[in-house]
């Protein structure tokens, strides 16, 4: 009971350590703020005026914020030119506090990168945790070949890819075997807070589907199926349920490998990171460095 109790306040000790990281931040923030104040102060009147211009056409903001005036200026500036006004700025400024300032800047951005990929990581390693819990959930009913994941920058998307599992040729109904793919996968997924994605897929046969106009319709309809049985059927919240159909247009395996017209005609379900964006840019990354993708199940056949 003690050595339980000294490791889980090993573990709260650890965690509680992850504000030094904001406040590091907090305080480079600062120290670049005065750098920049004491520069400005250090200039005359001529280049504060070039400074309060670049900045405002920078921002595209009026002047008129900046010295109180009702006038306004039709031309609005870039990005680019605000970052110009920086290096202005810093040409201005003592050799030594010029490299100083911009050790600071590097530094804080170096920073920057290093925490999205840190939360990167760890958003991967939840990920794959959960897909853990899915194939144990799928080994026990001897499902596990009917299904593979990967992640990418939405999250974990788990593939029904056997020829088995979805539906039948040209139709939208979900196969016994498919409901029970479903069924084993609802559990770990009602004990998600993230919203989760139904994605349709057909295959790349070149031949109109029987009952529905185009593959469009025939993929938002077997999206719909999925969806509707999470929902009526496993008790998924409906508020965190979406459907999409992609049509022919995502193939998982390259059309041209024998037996891959079966696998491409699939129900992704997507669980959808919830991490800022320029962190899932990163996940599918770490997810290949982590662990090399699955093989795509190979089958034979070729019906939408």
């Amino acid at each position: 009971m003690a050595r339980k109790r000294r490791e889980e306040e090993e573990e709260h000790d650890e965690g509680s350590e992850r504000w030094l990281v904001t406040y590091a931040d907090m305080l480079t923030l600062l120290m670049v703020l005065f750098i920049v104040l004491f520069a400005m102060s250090t200039v005359d009147a001529d280049k504060y005026e070039q400074l309060k211009s670049g900045l405002a056409d920078g921002f595209g903001r009026s002047l008129s914020i900046l010295d109180g005036a009702s006038k306004t200026i039709e031309n609005k500036g870039s990005i680019e030119q605000a970052s110009t006004s920086y290096d202005q700025l810093l040409e201005e400024l003592p050799q030594n506090e010029r490299a100083k300032m911009q050790e600071i800047v590097d530094k804080s951005a170096q920073q920057r990168i290093q925490r999205q990929y840190a939360d990167a990581k760890n958003e991967v390693d939840n990920l794959l945790a959960v897909w853990h819990q899915m194939q144990a959930a799928l080994r026990k009913q001897g499902l596990q070949d009917d299904v593979q994941a990967q992640i990418d920058e939405r999250g974990l998307v788990v593939s029904l890819v056997s020829r088995h599992v979805v539906f039948e040729p040209n139709v939208a109904t979900l196969t016994p075997r498919g409901r029970r793919i479903l069924d084993t996968l609802a559990p770990v997924l009602a004990r998600l807070p993230e919203p989760i994605e139904v994605d349709g897929h057909t295959n790349q046969v070149k031949v109109k589907p029987k009952y529905y106009p185009t593959d469009w319709e025939l993929s938002s309809a077997r999206s719909i199926t999925a969806l509707r049985h999470l929902q009526e059927v496993d008790g998924l919240r409906a508020g965190r349920l979406t459907a999409s159909a992609f049509g022919h247009t995502k193939p998982l395996v390259d059309p041209r490998t024998p037996g891959s017209q079966q696998v491409n005609k699939r129900v992704d379900v997507v669980i959808l990171s919830q991490v800022p964006a320029e962190t899932r840019e990163k996940l599918g990354e770490i997810q290949n460095e982590l662990q090399p993708k699955q093989t795509s199940v190979t089958v034979q056949g070729g019906t939408s």
